[in-house]
């Protein structure tokens, strides 16, 4: 039981690291998807 308590912060905060980095992911690739639509406008009024 104590080592779970001796474990209980570092544990939340691999699990806060984590939702930083799924975060950062998300905005990566929601910003590449703005690119490709930007693009993809492009070519279909250069058509």
């Amino acid at each position: 039981m104590r080592r779970i308590f001796h474990l209980s912060p570092l544990l939340a905060l691999l699990a806060l690291a984590a939702c930083q980095t799924v975060q950062g992911a998300g905005r990566d690739l929601q910003s590449a998807g703005q690119v490709i639509s930007r693009e993809s406008q492009e070519a279909q009024a250069g058509m």
